[in-house]
């Protein structure tokens, strides 16, 4: 294959740092200099610097070794997807819900998210968040039930 200017200045550049680390002496560094801006091929730049710790020209493709027969490869395993707990959204839901249905959902929104918190930390799965707020919407619900009740009950002392 014929080389071109970029070659040619690729194995000047190899010349001289073979130059500079002491690897050739100044005649041999200035015949080789010379010959390599006379080159025409590929392969006589590769001569100029085949002694030389890096060439001008991508050397041959990597072929890969054959593996061992006894060379058995581990089978791929794709990891599992984390998945959220069911009663985490279990326990957001019935927080959600419980304006809609007059607080009757927020003691389920503080028993599921409770036993959400527990599954989550034994098993690593997503969602503590959502129990954590369904947990809040669920004792805010039982608060403003407690709330009612307390205030109907001072009307009553009252009257």
């Amino acid at each position: 294959m014929r080389a071109s200017h970029a070659d040619r200045e690729r194995a000047v550049d190899v010349l001289k740092a073979g130059f500079a680390e002491g690897r050739l002496g100044q005649s041999e560094y200035e015949q080789r200099i010379t010959r390599a801006y006379q080159a025409q091929t590929h392969s006589e730049l590769q001569m100029l610097v085949a002694d030389l710790p890096q060439g001008p020209v991508p050397q041959a493709q990597f072929q890969p070794r054959p593996l061992p027969a006894t060379f058995m490869p581990m089978p791929m395993q794709m990891p599992m997807p984390v998945q959220t707990n069911g009663s985490a959204t279990g326990a957001l839901v019935c927080g959600i819900m419980t304006p809609v249905t007059w607080g009757l959902t927020s003691i389920p929104a503080v028993i599921l998210g409770h036993k959400a918190r527990a599954e989550i930390r034994r098993t690593g799965e997503r969602g503590d968040g959502q129990a954590i707020a369904g947990l809040v919407l669920g004792w805010l619900g039982i608060g403003a039930w407690a709330l009612f009740f307390l205030v109907f009950i001072l009307l009553a002392a009252v009257n």
